[in-house]
């Protein structure tokens, strides 16, 4: 027999607070009645007889009296088929689209949990974005999780939205390929911007839209994130799909925990965010890999805007803890009209070098890379010099390196929304700036490489 609660505590925000509960679990959900209708909400806390409940909907008008509250004994579930593909869902995995609910399919508990690291297999093969500067520089790897810093103002959703139009594995295999796309906090105008932005580009039909808008409860921009990869985890690990996960704001999805930890009078952390962000964190970047028991493999994108463009605030700080690199977006190259803006010295991916080169991307590729940063790095050195000495006296080598750099982010870095380069031409493209240097500035290529692609003349 399923009791009915009719009297809270209290009411703190998205929480309400009841007494005298028994048989309840953690993250069972709840259902409160009220006369204006039906709210839903998941347990969050559980001390003594005391249950804490986050409710999906405002709390607004409701009452301490005049309330049921049953809790169900399930977690929240989500419907899952193949038929999700091409579907837009709410932050809490309920149909927005008008298309009807999902039928036919299984149903899954969104509390997930991270991958088992004996069952993971090695990520090996890449993912071509078609943007040169990830690529060739920052080449993003089947399985891995590799997020993107960005700050309030910069083109990140833009970015996001041509890595989903763009996105593409070995033509074989990209019949299996789709891409799952959870927004957090999201305003309307950029959520019209994706829709529209993905429909007229005709990807839709592989994309599975997971929005949170802004006005949305801030409770459900926790969910959201955990309906997306369990969406993900059944694409790939039962139907054997690739999926590559973007999600982005993370930074609201932070956010979001920390306003309702303040809720909860927890203790906080480093700027007020919960001392258990990095766990909470993990338990999401983690669900991504390759299982050796599936030919599926779930990659993450996490996009983040670094409040004040700061890069050691905790949600980056924690995020490149637990993640395999970064693509930084800096505001100074936007400023010089360079598109997308990615600083490519404090961008790295970390399962690259098992993942390029011959037999998967061209043999010159590692070299091709550790030339390019090695050359940027010393184009900055340059620039410092000239600001001191001007640029008329320097010497002709750190003149070429002027050269180089310009030519580097106007030609190479520099493409336009719609552009999508094959690897072929973004590893050409990086021979072709490459080649401003003198042969001698080349001592991290292998000179039978440097004799085959280095363009003379």
């Amino acid at each position: 027999m399923i009791k009915e609660y009719t009297q809270l505590d209290k009411i703190e925000g998205p929480l309400i607070i009841l007494s005298g509960v028994e048989n309840v679990s953690y993250d069972e959900i709840v259902e409160i009645r009220t006369k204006s209708g039906v709210k839903h909400g998941k347990v969050v806390q559980l001390y003594k007889d005391k249950a804490i409940v986050q409710v999906f909907e405002p709390t607004s008008g409701l009452s301490v009296k005049d309330v049921s509250v049953k809790f169900t004994g399930n977690p929240l579930t989500i419907s899952l088929s193949k038929d999700i593909l091409g579907r837009v869902f709410n932050g809490i995995g309920e149909p927005i689209d008008g298309g009807g609910n999902v039928f036919g399919g299984v149903k899954r508990d969104v509390n997930g949990r991270p991958m088992n690291p004996v069952a993971r297999e090695y990520p090996r093969n890449f993912i071509q974005t078609g943007i040169s500067a990830i690529d060739c520089l920052t080449t993003l790897i089947r399985g891995q999780k590799l997020p993107v810093f960005s700050g309030n103002g910069l083109p990140h959703n833009e970015l996001a939205a041509q890595i989903v139009k763009q996105a593409k594995i070995s033509d074989e295999e990209n019949g299996e390929f789709a891409i799952v796309f959870a927004a957090m906090g999201l305003k309307h105008d950029d959520a019209q911007f994706f829709l529209k932005s993905f429909e007229e580009s005709g990807v839709l039909q592989r994309v599975v839209m997971f929005l949170n808008l802004a006005d949305d409860p801030v409770v459900e921009r926790i969910i959201t994130p955990r309906c997306a990869l369990t969406a993900a985890e059944y694409l790939a690990f039962e139907e054997n799909m690739h999926i590559l996960v973007i999600m982005t704001d993370m930074t609201s999805y932070c956010e979001a925990l920390r306003e309702i930890s303040s809720a909860k009078e927890e203790v906080p952390g480093r700027k007020g965010y919960p001392g258990y962000l990095y766990s909470d964190l993990a338990s999401l970047y983690e669900r991504a890999g390759m299982m050796k028991t599936s030919k599926g493999s779930i990659t993450q994108i996490p996009i983040l805007t670094m409040p004040n463009d700061d890069i050691t605030n905790p949600i980056p700080d924690l995020t490149g803890y637990i993640t395999e690199g970064q693509i930084v977006l800096s505001r100074d190259i936007y400023q010089r009209n360079v598109y997308p803006p990615i600083n490519i010295l404090p961008s790295l991916s970390r399962l690259a070098k098992d993942g390029i080169g011959e037999g998967y991307t061209r043999e010159d590729h590692p070299g091709l890379a550790n030339q390019i940063f090695a050359a940027y790095s010393k184009v900055q050195e340059v620039k410092a010099l000239s600001q001191v000495i001007g640029e008329d006296e320097l010497s002709d080598i750190d003149k070429k390196y002027l050269q180089f750099g310009k030519a580097f982010e106007y030609e190479f870095l520099n493409q336009s929304f719609d552009e999508n380069r094959s690897m072929e031409e973004t590893l050409d493209l990086g021979w072709k700036v490459l080649s401003i240097l003198p042969e001698s500035e080349l001592d991290r290529i292998d000179s039978k490489l440097i004799e085959k692609y280095y363009r003379r003349g």
